[in-house]
């Protein structure tokens, strides 16, 4: 009798005692209170609430656990939940697809390719999951540019301007920047505001306005919106934590993930507007202006220079198939 009343009262305190929340740390690249912050803080309150309270996603905003290619790699061991950040290439060179320079001309074309079921999204997808990583989400950030500290007399120009500029330690990137006639110098980004600063280069290729904005503010002059590549940031967790959640809960972190990027989509580009214009009212800086055929120029000179070497180093055939699925998505 004693056995039976025990069970019985342990059966209604589990019933009534809370569920214990599963925490899961998230990584992110930019300063607190910056937009992606402030965005992924209403994700994270989104999700709690609509799992009862059972996940509680606790944010580690501007690197704090490492930067991005070693949050990754921590990531796909299972030594970290998630992250919302750009892909890392150095994990896997493939990854460079994502940041194919001048691969998206139009903000449809980019969620046609980036978005869900597009040909690079389907790719990261299968690429993060050879690396026990499962995609989530993207996060559309902006088309890039070039920020200076000193002077482009003819911003349009694809001749070489003898201007240095940090470029992130990625082929793509580099070769781009010798294609719109930089000196492209391969920093990491830990060091490149100093560099900036100190002198050692004149600029950053590699960002957009939000990006130079929230880490290059004190020394950008000049803002080129060459559209150099399509910034996307994948939300990833590791499989091992996501394995950890119950199937209800894991459904509904894909339905929340999947909200919160179906409404990226729709504020991405007046966020990059806007980010332009803080350029110009916050810093007094000059954004260069720059007509359709200006930039129809530089896509041209760079997928006729860039992209053929870019696919060597990732895999012709693997990558001109993919190229091919996004001409074919585009017309």
């Amino acid at each position: 009798m004693k056995t039976k009343l025990l069970a019985t009262a342990l059966a209604t305190l589990m019933a009534v005692s809370p569920a214990i929340a599963e925490t899961l740390k998230m990584s992110h690249v930019r300063p607190q209170d910056t937009t992606i912050d402030v965005e992924l803080r209403t994700f994270a309150a989104s999700v709690a609430e609509a799992t009862g309270g059972e996940i509680d996603i606790q944010l580690f905003p501007a690197s704090a656990l490492g930067d991005y290619t070693a949050v990754q790699e921590r990531i796909s061991v299972g030594a970290l939940d998630m992250a919302t950040q750009p892909a890392a290439a150095a994990a896997d060179r493939r990854m460079q697809i994502s940041s194919f320079p001048y691969l998206a001309a139009t903000w449809a074309q980019a969620q046609t390719i980036y978005g869900p079921g597009g040909a690079v999204r389907e790719v990261m997808n299968g690429l993060y999951a050879e690396q026990d990583i499962t995609v989530l989400a993207a996060y559309p950030v902006y088309f890039g540019g070039i920020a200076l500290n000193v002077e482009n007399p003819n911003p349009a120009s694809t001749e070489p301007n003898g201007i240095k500029v940090r470029v992130p330690g990625i082929k793509a990137f580099q070769l781009l920047g010798e294609a719109l006639g930089y000196i492209p110098s391969p920093i990491p980004f830990s060091e490149a505001f100093t560099a900036v600063q100190t002198g050692v280069v004149d600029g950053v290729i590699g960002s957009g306005a939000e990006g130079y904005y929230a880490s290059f503010r004190d020394v950008t002059t000049t803002y080129v919106p060459a559209n150099t590549h399509f910034e996307v940031w994948y939300m990833i967790i590791s499989n091992e934590s996501f394995a950890a959640l119950s199937d209800e809960d894991q459904a509904t972190l894909k339905e929340e993930a999947a909200s919160f990027e179906a409404t990226r989509w729709t504020v991405a580009e007046d966020d990059q507007a806007r980010n332009e214009q803080r350029l110009i009212d916050d810093l007094g800086a000059t954004v260069a202006e720059l007509s359709e055929d200006d930039l129809a120029a530089m896509a041209s000179k760079v997928r006729a220079e860039v992209w053929p070497v870019v696919l060597e180093d990732v895999g012709v055939d693997w990558g001109q198939a993919i190229l091919d699925q996004v001409a074919a998505a585009a017309k």
